[in-house]
């Protein structure tokens, strides 16, 4: 893209503080998984399913992960187990544990529920972000990949066909169904195991970020390769073969089920053990094919191959991002739109949101006052539409939505939490404009945007001219003494909370994954003893559907909580559920073992 005028529209002024400079990887960047997976739950060999209610440890010292604590005891308690009341005020208890006297409250586990990013897990601090990003970006970026894990949805699942709906009082305001959406309650919502396949072994930490949905297959990236499987059985129908392990995938995919992504030119070797993301290819989802392959040089990679982060997906053109600049290629032919340009202001695009439209996320300036604007481009060209300029304070945003156009940053590093979600930015995407600006305190929402990634956001949905949002979990009103949290939402033309509100009902957790029309498409986290959930809450009335109910069965159970909300994929559609691993390791000899998994499917059907 050529270097765009100097934008005239910005916020107003006042509360926005200069941020420090986050350390590699950015602020909240990934932690690397612990030994088994990510987001995996380590219960000790030959001791009762995790969570379940055990037999006290003979042995003095460390009591067991996830076994109830005696008051002085470290350790963290399994999600939803009953709970007694504490007899004295200690904080948030863990979500669904009843916690002992004196028992420090939500120690982070090692991935698994109550860990950091599953429900019950308490925020660590801005200093423990800065140590655990700085490290952890370090082994992310020696070891070649990137971090990619969303609970978003493909645009063919995740079109809203009402989503333009305009600002004013509706939703749960008005109390009248806006028209609803595809998904419908079957004939017996109770779901069954489709099939279950194991994590691929791997020496390191792998991306293995990017899934689709179709009509009859469910698609998943594996070690170099993408895999096509008939939808109900998990059998392979195809295997796509690439020369090195992917790096990046697109959330999104056109009608016909063409998507892109983003893969190395060749697998590592002992000469040359990490190896740039160079490639970006596209995909025939319904073929098992590899459409073509296509690399550019330019902008601040000079004469070399420019490497890229993040792919995205609009119309029929491919976008490409990252610190070397953005490209764009037609998705049908592989014919280079734009490649990175180089300019005396330093200017380059970082990464582009997509879907219904094609938005940049363009920095400018030197890395100590650099300067971020969102532009609407033209999809053929990359000519800009229309600009925003973020405010001061602000080195890195992340698109939610592309239409409505709303904006998600952490501003001056305000959030804290490793959220990357300070305010959201509703912004009129053909004039450029600022609609609203909607603070949200950490301490109470639970949305999550990657820190350094341009469309990486999940637990989040845009519809009907609102933002949906979850909040923390807090203490619910039932016997149990367990965590619930509710979804909301915020007006995109006032910037203001509205009256909607679901409760995810005692013991659960409850998230936005995608649109459905009017309605939203959430998933419930489950206590110990019950199944996770799919509802389509309705965007007027704001009634919940349960469209799907999972096993409650203890191994089922334990399945499918053992990925982390936040390093997970989840994919819903046509009465079946996906969930997948987006990072996966070597597992060490503790979890050796233990069975970890790279999808579990449930079908309704």
């Amino acid at each position: 893209m050529s270097q765009p005028p100097q934008p005239t529209n910005e916020p107003p002024q006042g509360g926005f503080g200069k941020p420090q400079e986050p350390p590699a990887g950015g602020f909240g960047a990934p932690t690397e998984p612990p030994p088994g997976g990510f987001g995996a739950p380590t219960p000790p060999p030959e001791q009762p399913g995790y969570g379940y209610p055990q037999q006290p440890p003979t042995q003095p010292g460390q009591p067991q992960y996830g076994y109830p604590q005696q008051p002085g005891q470290p350790g963290q308690p399994q999600y939803g187990y009953p709970q007694q009341p504490p007899t004295q005020p200690m904080g948030q208890p863990q979500y669904g544990y009843p916690q002992q006297p004196g028992q420090p409250y939500n120690q982070p586990g090692p991935g698994g529920p109550g860990g950091p990013g599953a429900p019950g897990g308490k925020k660590i601090n801005t200093q423990a972000q800065i140590i655990i990003a700085a490290v952890v970006a370090v082994v992310l970026i020696v070891g070649g990949g990137v971090y990619f894990a969303s609970s978003g949805d493909d645009d063919k699942d995740n079109r809203a066909k009402k989503s333009d709906t305009k600002g004013g009082d509706k939703g749960g305001e008005n109390g009248k169904s806006l028209g609803g959406g595809s998904e419908k309650p079957p004939g017996n919502n109770k779901s069954k195991v489709a099939f279950q396949l194991p994590q691929p072994k791997v020496a390191d930490i792998t991306d293995v970020s990017g899934s689709w949905l179709t009509d009859k297959a469910y698609v998943k990236t594996g070690v170099n390769q993408i895999v096509g499987y008939e939808a109900e059985t998990g059998k392979q129908l195809w295997t796509i073969p690439l020369p090195g392990q992917l790096c990046a995938a697109s959330r999104h995919a056109t009608d016909d089920n063409k998507t892109a992504v983003v893969f190395a030119a060749s697998k590592p070797t002992a000469k040359e053990k990490y190896v740039q993301c160079t490639e970006v290819g596209a995909i025939d989802l319904d073929g098992g094919k590899l459409l073509w392959t296509e690399s550019v040089t330019g902008g601040n990679s000079g004469d070399d191959k420019a490497a890229f982060r993040e792919v995205t997906l609009s119309g029929k053109t491919v976008a490409v991002g990252g610190t070397d600049g953005g490209a764009a290629f037609d998705l049908a032919t592989g014919d280079n739109l734009w490649k990175p340009d180089v300019n005396a202001e330093g200017c380059y695009d970082m990464g582009y949101g997509g879907g219904p439209a094609l938005v940049a996320a363009r920095k400018c300036g030197s890395y100590d006052d650099p300067t971020v604007t969102i532009e609407t481009v033209k999809p053929t060209d990359g000519s800009p539409i229309s600009k925003f300029k973020m405010p001061a304070g602000v080195e890195y945003v992340s698109i939610v939505s592309t239409k409505p156009l709303v904006v998600a940053a952490d501003v001056g590093d305000t959030a804290g939490d490793g959220s990357g979600i300070s305010d959201f930015f509703s912004i009129d995407e053909k004039t450029g404009k600022l609609r609203a600006k909607i603070p949200v305190d950490a301490d109470k929402y639970a949305g999550r945007c990657g820190s350094t990634e341009v469309e990486q956001c999940s637990k989040l949905a845009v519809g009907n001219d609102r933002i949906y949002v979850p909040t923390e979990e807090h203490e619910g009103t039932g016997d149990e003494y367990g965590q619930t949290n509710e979804i909301v939402s915020f007006d995109l033309a006032t910037g203001k909370a509205t009256t909607d509100r679901a409760d995810a009902g005692e013991r659960y957790a409850m998230y936005p994954l995608r649109m459905d029309g009017s309605n939203i498409i959430a998933y419930k986290w489950p206590p110990y003893d019950k199944g996770g959930q799919i509802v389509s809450i309705d965007g007027g009335t704001f009634k919940e559907t349960v469209l799907m109910e999972n096993p409650a069965e203890e191994s089922v159970r334990e399945a499918e909580t053992s990925f982390s909300l936040d390093g997970a994929e989840i994919r819903f559609g046509g009465g079946r559920m996906y969930t997948s691993e987006t990072l996966i390791s070597e597992p060490s000899d503790y979890s050796k073992d233990r069975k970890e998994y790279l999808v579990v499917a449930f079908t309704t059907n």
